[in-house]
């Protein structure tokens, strides 16, 4: 697997109101609704998608292992949506275990895009969307093969999942038989939270029961899918150990949460492309017109001041 990531983009983008780069990277955040969502820089690059013929647990249904190239780099909420968000844009909050710091759960497919058409009506410019299934995929592994992106053993310190039911022969370890917070665990090297276990997350694919005539670009897979069912990714806490590795994919109905109801989250992704390439809020202009450096000279956060350009 490689990635480019020499190729950085110029921050921040006019729509970003806080910004910097650590250990994992490059993020901007945005204030929805007076709560920031920090998004995480993911690098173009490509990878191998899908799990091989001797992964330990596999199913067929993630095969065949096929390449996949992003010729441009986007955007990764570093969690999955909260309940603080969601309460806060949708005025209400489905959830079964109450939290704001919790992931929102028991949202459809369309309840994720209503959600996302309601963010980008009240913030224009925005273009926030649900991930491809081959960049959440990508982000998830960040730059790694393994079954998990930190390796292949996995225990309930790493993830929230049933712990009863390890993988691969492991120790078995807890059933917290609930959610928890967003940021409980680790990220991973790109700095998103949780890829692993806790809620299913949603992408913006319809479903196919294996990857025969997949695209190789990163984009949705649109053609030929089930329209009514839609692609599940990461796991959750009521599943076991197999079922969090970074190529296992599910499905659930499009219109309603179905059986699984409160596993089911998302995270939101913007994108692609080489962030200033686009428009954003019209808040802060070029990069050049800015007067600021690029991004491999930040060291640390920063935060606009509102109505500074």
């Amino acid at each position: 697997m490689t990635t480019a990531s020499h190729l950085l983009p110029d921050i921040p983008e006019p729509w970003a109101e806080s910004y910097g780069q650590d250990d994992h990277g490059l993020w901007q955040g945005v204030y929805l609704h007076d709560i920031e969502v920090r998004f995480r820089w993911i690098p173009p690059g490509e990878f191998i998608m899908g799990s091989p013929g001797d992964e330990p647990e596999r199913f067929e249904r993630e095969g065949p292992q096929h390449r996949v190239r992003f010729a441009q780099g986007f955007w990764l909420a570093e969690t999955a949506c909260t309940q603080a968000l969601w309460q806060a844009v949708m005025g209400e909050n489905p959830s079964e275990f109450k939290g704001v710091e919790l992931p929102v759960e028991n949202v459809s497919w369309t309840d994720a895009q209503e959600f996302i058409e309601q963010v980008n009506r009240a913030y224009p410019g925005l273009a926030l969307r649900l991930p491809s299934e081959a960049e959440w995929e990508y982000g998830c592994r960040a730059g790694t093969s393994t079954p998990f992106w930190f390796g292949t053993e996995l225990t309930t310190d790493r993830a929230n999942y049933d712990g009863r039911s390890p993988y691969a022969g492991g120790k078995k370890g807890k059933y917290r038989e609930k959610t928890v917070e967003v940021k409980r665990f680790q990220p991973n090297p790109w700095g998103l939270y949780q890829v692993h276990g806790n809620v299913w997350e949603w992408c913006a694919d319809p479903w196919h029961a294996t990857y025969e005539g997949a695209p190789d670009d990163g984009r949705a897979w649109e053609k030929d899918g089930d329209s009514e069912r839609a692609v599940l990714r990461g796991g959750s806490w009521i599943f076991g150990g197999r079922h969090l590795r970074s190529a296992c994919r599910l499905h659930d109905h499009r219109v309603n949460a179905g059986f699984f109801g409160a596993i089911l989250g998302f995270r939101l992704a913007r994108g692609p492309g080489s962030p200033g390439a686009a428009g954003g809020r019209g808040r802060g202009g070029s990069q050049a017109e800015r007067g600021t450096s690029a991004a491999a000279a930040i060291t640390g956060p920063a935060r606009r001041k509102k109505g500074s350009g």
